[in-house]
């Protein structure tokens, strides 16, 4: 279908496993050690995607913790407010990373970017609020996230779509990189109009 449509509306169950992050808690970080990532820090600290932590656990502890491999998606299941519950981010490190608690670690065979920016989406927003429960403490629970609906192009079309969002994140995000590359965009528009303007 994707070959005939261009995309395919498939459920998480059909390209993904999900499985409950660890137990660690932030009193368990340490200078060196396992990579890892807390699942406050999400909301924080990472944007869509990573290859590096910012915190490390000791190996003692990291042997009791349930760990994402490359390309897996770490979902903060717990959150203040529906807003943010269920933000994302794509584990892009060669090293396997330490999980915290009130996570969802996605395994699945798909571009991991891709699947990290679709979870910042509307359309995920919208099925998300259908998902959530609770008052002062709003969760998702993993095992529901099968359900979500995703569009899904093949892989090589998934590659052009990331690569269109890297740059724009890197332009809304980056000060050092973006603020540069969006003043040379706009000077070769400038050139551009006043080169159409100008020649007769």
């Amino acid at each position: 279908m994707q070959y005939v449509f261009g995309f395919a509306f498939v459920k998480l169950s059909d390209i993904a496993t999900i499985s409950r992050g660890g137990s660690f808690q932030k009193k368990d970080f340490c200078e060196n050690g396992v990579p890892c990532i807390h699942y406050g820090q999400i909301y924080t600290r990472y944007g869509v995607h990573t290859d590096k932590t910012i915190q490390f656990i000791s190996e003692t502890t990291a042997k009791k913790q349930k760990k994402a491999v490359t390309n897996d998606i770490i979902m903060a299941v717990t959150s203040e407010n529906v807003e943010d519950v269920c933000k994302s981010v794509a584990w892009l490190g060669t090293d396997e990373v330490a999980v915290s608690g009130h996570t969802a670690i996605i395994h699945h065979n798909q571009n991991a970017k891709y699947l990290s920016y679709f979870f910042h989406t509307t359309m995920f927003f919208t099925q998300k609020r259908t998902l959530a429960h609770g008052t002062k403490v709003i969760e998702v629970t993993p095992d529901k996230l099968y359900d979500v609906i995703i569009p899904l192009p093949t892989l090589r079309e998934q590659e052009r779509i990331v690569s269109i969002l890297d740059r724009f994140d890197a332009i809304c995000n980056d000060l050092t990189s973006g603020l540069p590359a969006e003043i040379e965009a706009r000077q070769k528009q400038y050139e551009y109009y006043r080169d159409k303007l100008l020649t007769f």
